[in-house]
């Protein structure tokens, strides 16, 4: 580095009196060419090695960030490309020594530079590196090689470095990798089922949480669709996958049934998806992979069917209603005609009579049971629960049943228990449930069939089973009969009536008692069917005998009995029952004749309509009411409104009894029997 080595003519600059390879190199080379030499450790650039001469010079004609770094304070000098890279601390760094240029990675890449000063030629990739370049710390990284520079002698001269700055890439790539990590969590947080399959084998390549959890959490990536899924087989959806993969046009199913394993060993379970085989293509347009998106609709499709089932019930529930209904109006219209034309003699008009009262009564019976069944459905039904001796309810049902069974002549075999067995329920349900059970197994066993009804107490609970030689129950019913709405299919020889609805009415009642109820085909293996109620046992304490009342209670004295409804023949028709009865009947059609004639007749018990066309049952039982001389009177609301809320408000506007419509003539009576006793 000093005149040992002195400039040949050849290599002079004629403008500037510099070796020519300091010619050109942009910026740095004009400043390399400007620079003060004389207070560089380098010295004149005439009289540079050699080496130096040659690495600066290919340095200052390079595109590409370069530096070297010479003698013993390591000099630093650099082209154009590199400048970006050293940020403010350029322009000063031309000369300065490497390590006071870049002091604050010393640390880090000292140790590299003293093993290029061994010799040892050194390569990097993305190297973190925190430098200070623009007055603030800043994350970098740089991909560079250190090579050794050998002065004349052959001696390590220096440091020559061929670097490119990397932290564009690596931040891209992180914020790829970060991007990817998110777009992955959310792959698997998808709620949808999500795969990736690559080839014409289709190898899964990704399956998100959800689609494992469809096929049940199994080990499926890197393998082909076919050895992951083998009992897909046969199913066609690798049909799917194979002409998606081969058309290159994406595929969409509804509601497709898919029979799968979800567990190892475990039977098919059927599942219902929705999906998509999307096609992947590359660059060139060939497809390489399907996506496959979707969802899992198992839930959906149940519902959907339900609903389904539903509305065919509704629909063969109205049919049956329909039925049901023009079945006993036909003959009560028939009837209602021959009465009215005055032509029949009395045993005819007897006859008719007695049509249109069976009739009518088989009508109430299905309005009861349309209500009851509304009642169960909403919880609003309440029981009058009381000790009661199951043995006395069988009996009680029988005597509701026998009719039909005598009519079909059934042969009946009844087994009781041969003790009392105590029960806590509500007699009139009871009775209901165990008719009904009667009432199915006379109706769908042939005549002349046999129906067996045993009572027997085991532990703490009371059993009734009934069986039959009947029609039975087919297996595909069995399972919902006593679903809503449900009856075996109907043909015209087996058609027996009914809403479908008794059943349901039975297992909600005999929930209500906790107990419960079953069906199951006949215990022989023939058939016919067997019904078994069972419910729990009260254990009580031996009664002491009951007086009987005295048999020959003296007649009652008639009651004044006002009837009031603006159906004049329902009007017409109670009184003339109860005139027959004995009593003093009046009727009235309105709330203001029936306040006038009340007045005058004082009446001892008013049936009362609610719907009424001037005024209100309720309003009207309190105008009545306000009449001292009807203060005692008692007041039966007879309406088609039977609800809770009916009877509330029955009882506030000053009501003694609620019965609906068509009133059970039978309570009537009690009623007024009651009325009787009071005013003896």
């Amino acid at each position: 580095m000093s005149d040992a080595h002195p400039p040949s003519l050849p290599e002079a600059s004629a403008d500037a009196g510099l070796p020519m390879f300091l010619s050109g190199g942009g910026e740095a080379g004009a400043m390399m060419r400007a620079h003060d030499w004389s207070r560089s450790p380098l010295g004149d650039p005439r009289g540079w090695p050699q080496a130096l001469r040659t690495v600066v010079a290919l340095m200052l004609n390079s595109k590409f960030p370069m530096f070297v770094a010479w003698g013993e304070e390591l000099a630093f000098l650099y082209n154009d490309a590199y400048i970006e890279i050293l940020g403010d601390k350029h322009p000063s760094s031309l000369g300065a020594p490497f390590k006071d240029i870049w002091g604050e990675i010393w640390g880090d890449i000292g140790p590299i530079v003293e093993r290029a000063l061994q010799g040892e030629g050194t390569w990097w990739e993305k190297l973190p590196l925190l430098m200070n370049r623009h007055g603030y710390d800043e994350q970098t990284w740089f991909t560079f090689s250190y090579s050794a520079v050998r002065d004349d002698s052959g001696a390590v001269g220096g440091v020559y470095c061929a670097c490119v700055e990397a932290t564009e890439q690596v931040l891209g790539e992180r914020y790829r990798k970060e991007e990817n990590e998110r777009l992955m969590t959310l792959f698997e947080q998808a709620p949808g089922i999500i795969a990736v399959l690559r080839g014409p084998e289709h190898m899964f390549e990704i399956a998100n949480k959800s689609y494992q959890q469809l096929i049940g959490y199994r080990d499926i990536v890197g393998k082909t669709a076919r050895m992951a899924l083998p009992e897909v087989e046969g199913q066609g959806f690798f049909e799917l996958l194979d002409q998606v993969y081969t058309s290159g046009e994406p595929f969409v199913g509804h509601a497709v049934p898919l029979k799968v394993a979800r567990e190892p060993g475990a039977p098919l379970e059927l599942r219902y998806i929705d999906f998509v085989y999307q096609p992947i293509r590359d660059p060139h347009g060939n497809v390489v992979g399907i996506f496959v998106e979707g969802s899992d609709v198992t839930p959906r499709k149940q519902v959907e069917d339900e609903l389904r089932a539903a509305n065919r019930q509704k629909d063969q529930f109205l049919a049956m209603l329909a039925h049901e209904l023009r079945n006993p109006l036909a003959p009560i219209t028939t009837a209602a005609h021959l009465l009215k034309m005055g032509t029949l003699d009395a045993r005819a008009v007897r006859n008719a009579s007695e049509i249109i009262s069976r009739q009518a009564e088989h009508m109430t019976s299905l309005v009861n049971d349309l209500l009851d069944v509304s009642r169960v459905t909403r919880g609003l039904v309440t029981l009058e629960k009381e000790e009661l001796d199951l043995n006395t309810i069988v009996a009680g049902a029988l005597e509701q049943v026998r009719p039909l069974i005598e009519a079909k002549r059934h042969a009946l075999t009844m087994e009781l228990s041969g003790e009392p067995v105590h029960v806590l329920g509500d007699r009139t349900r009871l009775v209901q449930v165990l008719s009904n059970i009667l009432n199915n197994a006379a109706k769908y066993t042939p005549a002349g069939g046999q129906i067996a009804l045993r009572v027997f107490a085991h532990g703490d609970r009371v059993t009734v089973t009934v069986t039959d030689n009947g029609i039975g129950i087919e297996p595909d019913v069995l399972p919902y009969i006593f679903d809503l709405f449900t009856q075996a299919e109907r043909t015209p020889d087996r058609s027996q009536g009914g809403l479908g609805i008794g059943l349901a009415l039975v297992k909600s009642l005999i929930v209500l008692h906790g107990g419960t109820v079953d069906a199951r085909a006949a215990p022989d293996g023939g058939r016919g069917s067997e019904f078994e109620i069972c419910v729990p046992r009260l254990e009580v304490e031996a009664e002491a005998p009951v007086a009987h009342a005295a048999e020959n209670a003296p007649q009652q004295a008639p009651l004044r009995v006002l009837v009031v409804d603006d159906n004049q023949d329902a009007a017409e028709l109670l009184g003339t029952l109860l005139e027959v009865q004995g009593h003093a009947v009046s009727v009235e059609y309105d709330g203001r004749g029936a306040l006038q004639r009340a007045r005058q007749v004082r009446p001892q018990v008013m049936l009362l309509d609610i719907g009424l066309p001037d005024t209100d049952g309720y309003a009207l039982a309190r105008q009545l009411r306000a009449i001292p001389e009807l203060q005692d009177a008692v007041l039966v609301a007879l309406t088609g409104y039977g609800q809770a809320e009916d009877q509330r408000l029955a009882v506030e506007a000053g009501f003694n009894h609620h019965l609906v419509k068509p009133a059970d003539l039978n309570r009537v009576a009690e009623i007024l029997a009651e009325v009787q006793q009071a005013y003896r």
